[in-house]
């Protein structure tokens, strides 16, 4: 099908629409609806409520019908005169340019239909042209103010966006109509129901409402709007556990609205939210009060929020707190005044449509030419906001007219416009009106402002009362809660949750299908409950530790043998006082090197042995402090090779005792080899070589390594070395355990020797502590940690390096201090002379 076949069809249709719509009636008019001009502008107001009988009708509504007329269309129509009237009277805006307005009564889609077609059509005719090019097309009005609802605005914006005449709405606040793709051409003065549904989620959430119904009514408002608000709520960890529609057909107390009744009854609810228009939220609340369904917060749309439409119906004051969304406060200087005027002008009588002509039969409001000063409808708050929104659409008309038509320089050029010319402009405006800013965002959204407000009965009479607002982008919210007296007894803020809130440390867990509805679980030691996420316990770190049903981590003790601690001051003077007394010991037993005593001591391997008593005493050092890897592998490697230098040493002097007495005149040529090939001094060697090699491998293989240790006890970090647990440790203890018993073995052997060579009950008793000692290391390192442990093992250290050191040299430094008659060479001979007397007996 051709391009050309196309246009005729569309054109067709729209002819065919228009003889639909436009059929001569036989009917009235009013002057008051139209007004000429340089430029024409078209307003939609209903000034009647809908007539739902004749909604599927296939001819257009006739709106002037008794007892159907709508106080708020007629100040909106108002309004608009008003508007119109003051620019044309203005020389700063468009000076020498004069609007006009044709303005219709839109009681139904049908009636909006034929008013949209009518600004549409062809100026100077009475049809809509379809040509190639729409850019070209001029209809008879430049812009169209209104309509007010979001469904009949959906199908006016259809209809004009082919033709991109400007649509500005004062109350269709559907996120639908910011669709650029669909709806060209449309604007609006009333902020978009997205920055709505995010205030009213943001107001949820300030008061910590969870558990909230959702009631909205049908149409492109209640429906998206509902839809929208379930979704972000949702997100915002909102349960909705009830959700309903008042359908358009709806009535008080029918069956459906019953159902609905009990389902918000049922879901148990504290808080309704209510995203509806007018007429569906009276019947809503109809049958809120028909079914006693009080003592809930009900939030409030802005749609209906300042209402006297919803406020004035009787009972309504019973059903608990209304807390809303209004569009921000704004008056249109003199419409009250030129309201009266109208009422006490002389308005005549309608006049009748001459037959044949294209008149209108929806520009006629018989009660309108009726008023007079006492019965002209108030001027309530709500019809007041959205009598400003019509006022700055126009304005907005204005000035975008005022830039196209160069009026700058103090003169309009008056000249053909077209209607996308005009649209581009009014895109582009940005003024001040009255100190409130006209502009447009890219979605043809204004940057404007919610009133948070409550509903007041204090007084006489119903009021509202503003306790917050909300500004955007981004959107915030500012409410005053001290402001607010609630309906409850105690005037607390009432609670809509499924279940409380948790005690401190306990975490959530879901039961059922809603998220709000859960258990309280403590969190298990180690854990705790963060604030970001209620359903589930956090680990601590590290370094931190927690009881059972913790709602915080706290810091871990380190655990470490520092140098300043009173314990360490013991320790470390006790190992100086055994570095002293060795230190003592090697310079009195240098001093009498040549007396029997410290020959029969072993004499040059004295000092050996005073030395690696030293050295195992130097490496308790290793034990104060925080580990370091030069002290894990030091401190107990050097310990063991040192002990086990000494040991070697004490064990070979006892068995070179029992060789002297006992062996030497029975196996003189083993005797003698053994003198002649250094017996004593190779076997000190290769023992000490063992361990040194022990130790090279421990310290190869299983590298003893600082560590902060976590697992055994869960509010320390132990500072230690690994040593403890690793296989050469346990093989450098049991060798030196080996060579202790050795040592046991040769002195017991021994204990018959002379008196003076008989070491068996000082070396028992210094063994005998290093076996305690290292037996009660073993036993405490199960049960003890950290600081304690390093205590016991440095204990350990210095009761088997004193005992080896006290049994070992202490009587011989007697001898030679306290009893120098018997370190002489006399004594000595007489000893041994005793034990070969006691020998050649037996």
């Amino acid at each position: 099908m051709s391009s050309t076949q196309v246009t005729h069809l569309v054109c067709l249709q729209l002819t065919l629409t228009c003889c639909w719509a436009l059929g001569c009636h036989e009917a009235a008019w009013s002057p008051d609806f139209t007004l000429p001009g340089d430029y024409l502008l078209a307003g939609l107001f209903p000034l009647h409520s809908d007539c739902l009988h004749v909604r599927r009708s296939p001819q257009v509504t006739l709106c002037d019908r008794p007892d159907s007329f709508s106080g708020h269309g007629y100040h909106l129509f108002q309004a608009m005169r008003l508007s119109v009237e003051q620019i044309n009277n203005s020389t700063a805006l468009l000076p020498n340019v004069t609007l006009g307005y044709e303005l219709y009564d839109v009681c139904s889609e049908s009636a909006t239909v034929y008013a949209v077609l009518r600004a549409l059509s062809w100026q100077g005719t009475h049809r809509v042209e379809i040509q190639e090019n729409l850019y070209h097309y001029s209809p008879k009005a430049m812009a169209v103010i209104g309509p007010d609802s979001t469904d009949e605005a959906a199908t006016a914006a259809a209809l004009l966006s082919p033709f991109l005449v400007p649509l500005i709405s004062y109350e269709a606040s559907s996120t639908v109509l910011s669709a650029k793709q669909l709806y060209p051409s449309f604007l609006r003065t009333i902020p978009s129901d997205r920055y709505q549904v995010e205030t009213l989620v943001l107001l949820l959430q300030s008061f910590g409402w969870v558990w909230v119904s959702l009631v909205g009514s049908s149409g492109y408002y209640g429906e998206q709007g509902v839809r929208a608000l379930e979704d972000l709520a949702t997100k915002r960890g909102i349960c909705i556990p009830y959700k309903g529609i008042v359908p358009f057909s709806a009535r008080v107390g029918d069956e459906e609205m019953q159902g609905m009744m009990r389902g918000l009854a049922g879901a148990r609810t504290t808080v309704v939210v209510v995203f509806a228009s007018r007429q569906p939220a009276r019947v809503f609340f109809g049958s809120v009060m028909l079914a006693n369904l009080t003592g809930k917060v009900w939030i409030a749309s802005e749609d209906w929020a300042i209402s006297t439409y919803i406020s004035r119906m009787a009972g309504i004051r019973g059903i608990g707190m209304v807390l809303g969304l209004a569009i921000q406060q704004r008056l249109v200087p003199g419409l009250e005044e030129f309201e009266e005027a109208y009422a006490w002008e002389d308005k005549g009588a309608p006049r009748p449509c001459p037959r044949g002509s294209w008149c209108s039969t929806n520009q006629l409001c018989r009660e309108c030419q009726a008023f007079t000063a006492q019965t002209m409808p108030s001027l309530g708050a709500f019809s007041m906001s959205s009598a400003y929104n019509v006022y700055r659409a126009v304005y907005a008309v204005a000035h975008g007219l005022h830039q196209l038509l160069g009026c700058a320089s103090g003169s309009c050029s008056k000249g053909q416009v077209y209607p996308w010319q005009l649209l581009e402009q009014i895109y582009k405006v940005n003024f001040l009106l009255h100190e409130d800013t006209v502009a447009f965002d890219k979605n043809g959204d204004p940057l404007s402002n919610y009133d948070i407000i409550v509903w007041d009965w204090s007084g006489p009479t119903w009021s509202f009362r503003v306790v917050g607002s909300s500004t955007w982008p981004p959107v915030r919210l500012d409410v005053n809660k001290t402001s607010i007296q609630w309906h409850e007894k105690d005037s607390q803020v009432p609670t809509s949750v499924c279940t409380g809130d948790c005690a401190r440390g306990h975490h959530r867990v879901v039961v059922g299908f809603y998220h709000c509805c859960f258990e309280c679980v403590p969190c298990e030691a180690g854990t705790f409950l963060n604030k970001s996420d209620l359903y589930r316990c956090q680990p601590c770190g590290r370094e931190e530790w927690s009881p059972e049903a913790s709602h915080t981590c706290f810091p871990r003790t380190v655990v470490v043998l520092t140098w300043h601690e009173p314990i360490s001051w013991v320790l470390l003077a006790a190992n100086t006082l055994l570095l002293l007394l060795l230190l003592g010991t090697a310079g009195l037993f240098a001093w009498h090197l040549d007396t029997p005593v410290v020959r029969s001591a072993g004499g040059r391997l004295c000092f050996l042995m005073l030395g690696s008593l030293a050295l195992g005493s130097c490496s308790l050092y290793g034990f104060f402090g925080e580990p370091t890897l030069p002290a894990c592998l030091l401190r107990q490697a050097l310990f063991s090779l040192s002990f086990a230098i000494f040991l070697s040493c004490l064990t070979i002097r006892s068995f070179q005792l029992i060789i002297i007495f006992k062996f030497a005149t029975k196996m003189p040529t083993s005797y003698y080899a053994w003198v002649r090939n250094h017996g004593a001094g190779l076997s000190v060697m290769f023992s000490s070589i063992a361990q040194l090699l022990i130790c090279l491998t421990w310290l190869s293989v299983w590298t003893p390594l600082p560590t902060r240790e976590y697992q055994r006890f869960p509010q320390l970090v132990v500072l230690e070395c690994t040593e403890a647990n690793s296989p050469g440790f346990l093989l450098a203890f049991a060798y030196n355990g080996l060579l202790s018993v050795s040592a046991f073995a040769c002195s017991y052997l021994g204990k018959d020797l002379p008196e003076n060579y008989n070491e068996a009950k000082c070396v028992t008793f210094s063994l005998l502590l290093n076996f305690v000692s290292w037996i009660t290391f073993f036993t405490m390192s199960s049960i003890s940690h950290g600081r304690n442990l390093s205590v016991i093992n440095v204990l350990a250290v210095l009761t088997s390096l004193s005992g080896g050191f006290s049994g070992y040299f202490l009587p011989k430094c007697y001898v030679i201090l306290c009893r120098p008659d018997l370190n002489n060479t006399e004594h000595f001979q007489a000893s041994i002379q005793d034990y070969t007397r006691r020998c050649g007996s037996t």
